[in-house]
């Protein structure tokens, strides 16, 4: 507290300018400014890495398919027809039709281009006969899928074709380890190799192709709603909402990277 001596007269109070202090306004916004912008970045003073633009989700794109078709009613199991029957037609037509799909891209996955394979933030690896995990290249993965569904679908004794067959106890179970398969080439070349896919004016293709499978897949349960949920910004677009239980707070799921 100022003694006596050290309080300024009134007049003088009124009246005199305030001390100079050296710094203007301006000087001292632009401070404040540098120090509301640091606290936004990361604990470093750098900001974050803006995530990358998933090209893939331009409503321009995502309203390209080459039918209008209602796939709800397309997927759904025939009165007259087995449900087996019915799995198994669509599995090797799906097979087919997404090996093709890649087919068309598949010069540009490559073990340098695609050193993982991976579908945004979700790294997949494969498991050999013994259960061992193995980490390799998309390319790498793809050939696998591929090769060891073409192994079944053209087995008579899990995939049979003529009359009187029966299919194994285990066909469903393996149906579906087909459709997971599937799923990760799909993913991988939307997340990957989407700006070629559009290069090449196949995204039509793709994304009709896609709704498809998933609508498939979501009428038998046949994929995990935690393995697709990866897609899930895609699959709501394109087939009208998120894909089921998998869907609730997947958003925060994806902010770290998995395994799979």
């Amino acid at each position: 507290m100022l003694g006596d001596h050290g309080a300024l007269p009134a007049d003088r109070a009124l009246h005199s300018p305030p001390p100079k202090t050296g710094l203007s306004c301006k000087t001292v916004l632009q401070a404040v400014g540098r120090v509301l912008r640091k606290s936004k970045a990361k604990p470093n003073g750098k900001k974050p890495a803006p995530e990358e633009k998933k090209v893939y989700l331009e409503p321009e794109y995502t309203r390209s398919r080459i039918t209008d078709f209602e796939f709800k009613e397309l997927v759904a199991l025939p009165r007259e027809i087995d449900l087996n029957e019915w799995l198994a037609s669509n599995t090797t037509t799906f097979f087919h039709h997404i090996n093709l799909q890649y087919s068309t891209i598949s010069e540009f996955c490559t073990g340098e281009t695609c050193q993982t394979m991976a579908a945004c933030n979700i790294q997949y690896y494969w498991y050999d006969e013994r259960g061992k995990k193995l980490k390799c290249t998309a390319p790498q993965y793809v050939d696998f899928v591929m090769s060891s569904v073409q192994k079944l679908v053209t087995d008579e004794d899990v995939f049979p074709t003529k009359y009187g067959r029966e299919f194994p106890p285990s066909f469903e179970a393996l149906v579906r380890k087909i459709c997971r398969y599937l799923f990760h080439v799909l993913a991988h070349i939307y997340s990957s190799h989407f700006k070629e896919t559009l290069a090449l004016q196949l995204h039509a293709h793709l994304n009709t192709l896609y709704a498809h499978f998933i609508l498939f897949v979501r009428e038998f349960n046949l994929v995990d709603s935690k393995e697709t949920a990866v897609m899930d910004d895609l699959t709501g677009v394109l087939c009208g909402g998120a894909s089921g239980a998998g869907s609730n707070g997947a958003g925060g799921a994806q902010n770290h990277v998995k395994e799979r």
